[in-house]
């Protein structure tokens, strides 16, 4: 678990019948469109992928993030291994 001075972080994801997605420990919202959003978060990057995706409610004060939409995908990205994920402008000019 990631521990940040003698705190522990959490997160929780829930998702209901693949049309609404709950994200807590969101710090920041890095890209996004109705096909993708890339979420940074206490673990990491966040990517997820669907169909007429947007969001329906959003506090970055509280690290909240409710998208709505239908989901096809969650992935945690591996910052590590390739810098930080590219978002939309970085995937056009490749």
């Amino acid at each position: 678990m990631a521990i940040e001075q003698g705190k522990v972080k959490r997160q929780e994801i829930k998702m209901l019948n693949r049309k609404l997605l709950e994200v807590t420990g969101v710090l920041n919202v890095e890209s996004f469109d109705s096909e993708e959003f890339l979420l940074e978060t206490d673990y990491g990057y966040l990517r997820i992928r669907g169909q007429n995706l947007h969001i329906k409610n959003l506090s970055l004060e509280q690290g909240f993030v409710v998208i709505e939409g239908l989901i096809n995908e969650l992935l945690y990205v591996d910052a590590n291994a390739q810098g930080k994920p590219k978002g939309l402008w970085g995937k056009m000019f490749k």
